[in-house]
């Protein structure tokens, strides 16, 4: 029996796709705001595709702060944009 991928939507493109595909951006128990590259730190989670373009779609909607329950401050977005482009595209 093959093994079951997790799918999450990403919320710029609304598309589902596998969870190791996405980047997760994660509200932590504290209220702190960041990037999750290893998709395990604890607290709310919220994914993005690793495309500027997706970024900018989740950030013109504010669906990453209704999906993690805070305002997200525009500075932290600038560098949570800066973060991602250090990622490398593909999985770890």
């Amino acid at each position: 029996m093959p093994k079951k991928v997790p799918m999450r939507q990403c919320l710029g493109c609304r598309e589902m796709k596998p969870k190791r595909e996405l980047t997760r951006v994660v509200r932590s128990p504290e209220g702190q705001v960041s990037l999750d590259a290893r998709g395990k730190a604890p607290g709310r989670g919220a994914y993005v595709c690793r495309s500027a373009e997706c970024l900018k779609k989740a950030m013109r909607s504010h669906a990453i702060d209704r999906a993690l329950g805070v305002t997200v401050p525009q500075e932290l977005y600038e560098t949570l944009r800066l973060e991602m482009e250090a990622l490398p595209d593909g999985t770890e």
